[in-house]
């Protein structure tokens, strides 16, 4: 798929492939927005986008007036994959219009294919603190009225609900489990539209989320899986890590810190000991200016840690990021993880290089589980092959929970 689109970095941003087998995109759909794209800039990448999902909501509104209900409903789940495939390169601070707009229409559009399903389904609001995380229940295929177990996905730094959806809930709904997804802090809607940064103790977004979820009627409460992809391969090991109610945990990739790939990096290309690398936050200024440097030289590292970074972690300079990317670590809590836990790991997948790390600090029963490059599921997240990421997944979960198929 990266050689659809000439630029490297929207070759990066582009998911909807991974969600080919789950009726987000077809592969011709996805082409014709590269050839729209070409060797265009940011701008053009989203337009086509959002020109594309144009399209496909037009459709669907048609299909719908004439009665075609399962066709339109597919048309407008599609038309949200590609309005949020639209604007990653538009994060940062402040917020590009054009960004809240393409994002509205996504989850207008999956609303409104939700809303179409056997079983229809409306978003829901989790009650945290002061406010609520956005969120949607989407029941097992087949057992839309039955208690059945249930899987939380939490995402990562620049996924949403749809592209979780796509990734992760409908192979899960498929195969009998219903889920959970929502936006935390720090993604989707809480970032997008409220400016909610990332935090760090995700044991108390997913004690929220949990209690959320023992209250629906169709959710069997012994039996709660919780799954991160992205970022959320640490996200949910460290909700895990205070959450008791978690009876399974998967980790894709598994990961111990945000911190420490910015800490191998300083200590082998820039000479910096590991003993001043310990506190990223705390590095002399000349070494921050060097890194900040190297950063934007790099127009792909510059929007992931400039761009997306700074804006998720709510900081405005590389100091204060390191400083919050420091907080993010298993360090001190990886031994209160009690329940089975899956840790996936992909060949070529940077994020994915300190799996082993995490695996191997594990105390409880635990799997680790390599995607490589022959299988067509190397890189990040398994995005080239993510069916066969899901039945390992799953095939897995059902042994946790003693489900037969």
């Amino acid at each position: 798929m990266a050689a659809l689109f000439h630029n490297e970095m929207h070759s990066d941003f582009v998911w909807a492939h991974g969600y080919i087998p789950y009726g987000g995109a077809d592969f011709g759909e996805i082409r014709s927005v590269a050839e729209a794209v070409a060797d265009g800039g940011d701008d053009l990448f989203h337009d086509a986008w959002v020109a594309a999902g144009e399209r496909m909501t037009a459709t669907a509104d048609t299909l719908l007036a004439k009665g075609h209900m399962a066709s339109a409903r597919e048309s407008y789940l599609r038309a949200s994959v590609f309005y949020a495939s639209s604007f990653r390169p538009l994060y940062g601070v402040p917020v590009d219009p054009r960004l809240l707009s393409a994002f509205r229409k996504e989850v207008a559009a999956f609303d409104k294919a939700l809303s179409l399903g056997e079983a229809p389904t409306a978003p829901i609001a989790i009650p945290f603190g002061e406010t609520s995380l956005p969120g949607y229940f989407i029941p097992a295929e087949g057992s839309e009225t039955e208690v059945r177990p249930l899987i939380i996905f939490t995402n990562g730094y620049d996924g949403t609900i749809v592209d979780t959806y796509f990734a992760c809930g409908v192979a899960a709904s498929r195969r009998g489990y219903h889920s959970l997804l929502f936006d935390g802090p720090g993604q989707g809607a809480m970032l997008y539209e409220h400016g909610t940064a990332l935090r760090p103790d995700w044991e108390v977004v997913i004690k929220a989320v949990v209690d959320f979820a023992e209250g629906l009627p169709l959710v069997d409460t012994k039996r709660i899986a919780l799954s991160g992809w992205s970022l959320g391969g640490y996200l949910a090991p460290r909700a895990a890590s205070g959450e008791p109610r978690i009876a399974a945990l998967i980790a894709d990739p598994g990961l111990w810190s945000i911190a420490d790939g910015f800490r191998d990096i300083v200590v082998r290309n820039l000479g910096v000991s590991s003993e001043a690398a310990a506190d990223l936050g705390n590095l002399d200024e000349s070494i921050m200016q060097k890194i900040d440097a190297t950063i934007r030289k790099s127009p792909l590292i510059k929007w992931k840690v400039v761009n997306r970074g700074f804006w998720t972690h709510g900081v405005d300079n590389l100091r204060d990021y390191f400083a919050s990317a420091e907080r993010f670590t298993m360090t001190g809590r990886v031994d209160t993880i009690t329940c089975p836990t899956l840790i996936t790991q992909a060949e070529n997948d940077i994020l994915g290089n300190g799996a082993s790390a995490l695996f191997n600090k594990l105390t409880c029963p635990k799997a680790l589980m390599r995607f490589t490059a022959a299988e067509g599921a190397d890189r990040h997240c398994e995005m080239g092959n993510r069916s066969l990421l899901n039945r390992r997944v799953l095939d897995w979960l059902d042994d946790c929970f003693s489900v037969q198929r």
